[in-house]
C-alpha cells in the first residue's frame, strides 16, 4: 500500500512519519536547515499486513507541485491537521486535490494532540468532519497522535495496517507495465536509478522498457523496494530501478518507464474537468493552465466545446491542448492550476488521450460518454454500436493500455469480429454477417441482370450495400467471402461461384472458332489482331471475349496480345522443367528454353516472363531456376512433339 501525507505546513507530517517507520524523510540539507519539507521523502513500514511504503509531502504552498508528484499513484491518504491550528489553508488545497485525484482511502492524523485541552481536539475533528462531508473521503477514521510524546502512533500504526489488509487498489496487474518516475539519481557501480510508483502491470528484472515521452530504450539491470533487491515489482508499488541504456541526464521527474507497446505520445487529450466551486470566476475556452498529469507538470490551454465556460462547481467535457508531448491513457486524474502556479483550479479524468486536431461534431458526445464509463468491456460494446464502420483496435488498446490477451477477451465478449491486419477494425459480428449475406445477394443479383460480365466492382457493391465499412475493410470482407467459396474475387471484381462471363450463345458459337485454331497453334499462337483477321471479326469484340474467356482459366495471357489455352501453358510449364533437370545447377537461360520450346526469342521471353509471374519459374540474374512445387499449377500435362516451326514474330 502506498500512503501520502497531506496537510498545512508545520502540521507534524515528517515527524509522523518518522514516529511510524524511524525514517527522517527530509533528506536535502536545505530541508534539515530551514526544518520544513521541500521536496518529496520517502519511508516504509513492515505491518502483519505487509509493506507500507509512505511518500512524505511537503506542506509549504510554493512546493504544491512538489506535493502533486507525490500523491500520483497512491492507495491511501494519510491527512496531518495540527491541533493547535486546527485546518489551514493547504488543508483545504490538498484535500480539495485528493478529491480531483479521486483519492478514496483516508486516514485522519490530528497531530500535536498533546499541546491542547480534549475539547480542542474535538473541535478540530469536528471542522475536519465538515470538511470532509460530501466527498468520496467522508467517513474517514480520525486518531489523536503526538508524534513527540508518542501518543496515539501505535495505534495509527494499527489502523493504517488495517486499512492495508482491506485495501482495494485501483490499479492493475494484468496491463502493459509504467512507471511513474519522481526520483532520478547516479549511484557509483550501478549506474542510472530511477525511483517511482508502478501504476500497471509488473516490471521484472531484465524487461527491456522504454522512457517515455522521449523514447529511450532501456533494460531493466536491478529492482529495488526498501533497499532490498527484488526480482520484480508490480502494480500499487514503489520500487527503484537501475536502468541500462540511458543516463541520468536523460530523464527527469515526469517521465515514465514502460512497456515498449506505450511508445505513442499526445498533445492533445479530452478529458471531464471539474472546475472547483470555490473558483470566483467560470474557466473561459482557451484559458491557460498548468496540468499535473502523473508525475508530470506541463502548460496547458483549455478548449471547451462551442467556447462554453465551465461554472465554478461544475464539470465539462474539455480538450487540453499541451505545450509538449506526454504519455497517458483513459483513467488517468489530473489537477489543473492557474498559470502562475498559486492556486488549484480543478481537476478530472483523461477520456480520450488522442484527441482529433478538429473536433467532430456529430457524435462526439456520445463517444466521450462511453470513454467515460470507466470500463473498457462497457465502453468496447458502446463503441462498436456507435461505429458501425469499425472501432479500430490499436488505438482502442493503447487508450486504455490493454494487454493483447484482455484485448482479445474484450472483443470476445462484445461479440465483436476483427477485419483486416492494419488497421485492424473491430465490428458486431451480428452485423458483418448480415453484411455477408447481403453481399452475396448483390453479387448474385448483378450477374441475373449481366451474365456476360466478368464481375462486379468492389466500389459499386460498396454503393449499392450502403456499407459503412470503407471499402478497404469491405474488400477484407469479400476476401474472407471468397475464402468459404461463396463468391469468386479477383482483379477487384466479384462474381458467383463458376461464374462464365462467356456462357452465352453468341460466345459459346465464338469460342467453337477460336478454341480449335488456338489448338492448333500450339505454342506459337496468333495474336489478337491476327486472329481477329483470320476469323474475319471485330479485333475489339475478339478481344472482349479473349478477355473474358481469361478470366474463366481456360486461356492465359501471354504478353499483350497473345492467348494460349491452359494445356499449352501446363505443357510449356513442364518443358521448363525439364530443361532445368538437364543442368546440374538446376539454372536455365531463356535460349536453352527457346531451343528446347521451338520458338523464337521473344516469344519464349514473354512465356517465361508468365511462368515467373505464376510463380513456376524464377529469376536469378540472366537464367532462371523452376520451381518444382509450382509445377502443376496449370494442371497435367501430357508429353508432346516440339511445336511446330516458329512463327514471324511481330
Amino acid at each position: 500500500m502506498i500512503v501520502a501525507t497531506a496537510g498545512h505546513i508545520d502540521h507534524g507530517k515528517t515527524a509522523l512519519v518518522r514516529a511510524l517507520t524511524g525514517i527522517d524523510t527530509d533528506r536535502l540539507p536545505e530541508e534539515r536547515r530551514r526544518g520544513i519539507s521541500i521536496d518529496l521523502g520517502f519511508a516504509y513500514l513492515q505491518s502483519e499486513s505487509g509493506l507500507i511504503g509512505f511518500v512524505d509531502v511537503p506542506g509549504h504552498e510554493r512546493f504544491v507541485r512538489n506535493m502533486l508528484a507525490g500523491v500520483a499513484g497512491i492507495d491511501l491518504a494519510l491527512l496531518v491537521v495540527a491541533a493547535d491550528d486546527g485546518p489551514m489553508p493547504q488543508t483545504l488545497e490538498h484535500l480539495q486535490i485528493l478529491h480531483l485525484l479521486d483519492v478514496r482511502q483516508a486516514v485522519v492524523a490530528i497531530s500535536k494532540a498533546d499541546r491542547v485541552p480534549a475539547a480542542r481536539a474535538e473541535q478540530v475533528e469536528r471542522e475536519v468532519g465538515s470538511l470532509l462531508a460530501g466527498t468520496a473521503l467522508e467517513g474517514a477514521p480520525m486518531l489523536r497522535v503526538s508524534a513527540l510524546r508518542g501518543d496515539g502512533v501505535e495505534a495509527l500504526r494499527a489502523t493504517l495496517a488495517g486499512c492495508a489488509r482491506t485495501l482495494r487498489t485501483r490499479w492493475r496487474d494484468d496491463h502493459p507495465a509504467r512507471l511513474a518516475v519522481d526520483r532520478v539519481f547516479s549511484v557509483a557501480g550501478t549506474g542510472t536509478v530511477a525511483t517511482g510508483t508502478v501504476f500497471h502491470g509488473r516490471i521484472r528484472r531484465g524487461d527491456r522498457l522504454v522512457v517515455m515521452p522521449a523514447g529511450h530504450a532501456v533494460r531493466v539491470r536491478g529492482l529495488e523496494i526498501r533497499g532490498l533487491a527484488v526480482e520484480s515489482a508490480r502494480a500499487g508499488e514503489r520500487c527503484a530501478l537501475a536502468l541500462a541504456g540511458v543516463e541520468a541526464a536523460q530523464l527527469r521527474r515526469g517521465d515514465w518507464v514502460a512497456d515498449e507497446r506505450l511508445r505513442a505520445t499526445t498533445q492533445r487529450i479530452e478529458v471531464r474537468l471539474a472546475l472547483a466551486a470555490t473558483e470566483p470566476e467560470p474557466l473561459e475556452h482557451g484559458a491557460p493552465v498548468h496540468l499535473h498529469a502523473g508525475t508530470d507538470a506541463l502548460p496547458a490551454r483549455v478548449s471547451t466545446p462551442r467556447a462554453v465556460p465551465i461554472a465554478p462547481g461544475t464539470s465539462a467535457w474539455a480538450h487540453l491542448v499541451l505545450e509538449r508531448p506526454i504519455l497517458a491513457v483513459n483513467g488517468d486524474r489530473f489537477i489543473v492550476r492557474d498559470p502562475s502556479g498559486r492556486r488549484t483550479l480543478g481537476g478530472g479524468v483523461v477520456l480520450d488521450p488522442f484527441a482529433p486536431r478538429r473536433r467532430p461534431a456529430a457524435d462526439r458526445g456520445a463517444l466521450l460518454a462511453a470513454m467515460q464509463m470507466g470500463d473498457p468491456a462497457r465502453t468496447l460494446a458502446e463503441l462498436i454500436a456507435l461505429h458501425p464502420g469499425g472501432v479500430a483496435v490499436a488505438p482502442f488498446q493503447q487508450t486504455f493500455n490493454l494487454a493483447d490477451e484482455r484485448v482479445d477477451e474484450l472483443l470476445r465478449d462484445a461479440g465483436a469480429t476483427v477485419l483486416g491486419r492494419e488497421p485492424r477494425l473491430a465490428v458486431s459480428s451480428a452485423d458483418l454477417a448480415r453484411l455477408r449475406d447481403a453481399l452475396v445477394a448483390e453479387v448474385l443479383a448483378f450477374h441475373r441482370e449481366h451474365p456476360a460480365a466478368l464481375g462486379m466492382e468492389v466500389r459499386d457493391l460498396h454503393r449499392v450495400v450502403s456499407s459503412p465499412l470503407a471499402v478497404e475493410p469491405l474488400t477484407a470482407v469479400l476476401r474472407e467471402l471468397a475464402a468459404a467459396g461463396r463468391i469468386v474475387l479477383r482483379n477487384g471484381l466479384a462474381s458467383p461461384p463458376r461464374h462464365d462471363a462467356t456462357a452465352n450463345p453468341a460466345d459459346d458459337r465464338l469460342w467453337a472458332r477460336v478454341s480449335p485454331l488456338l489448338q492448333q497453334a500450339g505454342f506459337s499462337p496468333p495474336t489478337c489482331a491476327e486472329l481477329a483477321q483470320t476469323l474475319r471479326t471485330n479485333p475489339a469484340a475478339l478481344s472482349d471475349f479473349l478477355h473474358r474467356k481469361s478470366k474463366t482459366g481456360e486461356l492465359c495471357k501471354v504478353g499483350d496480345d497473345r492467348f494460349y489455352t491452359r494445356r499449352s501453358i501446363a505443357r510449356l510449364a513442364a518443358i521448363a522443367g525439364r530443361v532445368a533437370a538437364a543442368r546440374s545447377d538446376g539454372l536455365f537461360t531463356a535460349a536453352e528454353f527457346r531451343d528446347a520450346v521451338g520458338i523464337g526469342r521473344r516469344l519464349s521471353i514473354r512465356v517465361l516472363e508468365f511462368l515467373d509471374g505464376a510463380g513456376v519459374t524464377r529469376r536469378v540474374g540472366d537464367a532462371r531456376r523452376f520451381r518444382a512445387d509450382r509445377a502443376a499449377v496449370f494442371g497435367p500435362a501430357d508429353d508432346a512433339p516440339r511445336t511446330e516451326p516458329a512463327r514471324a514474330e511481330g
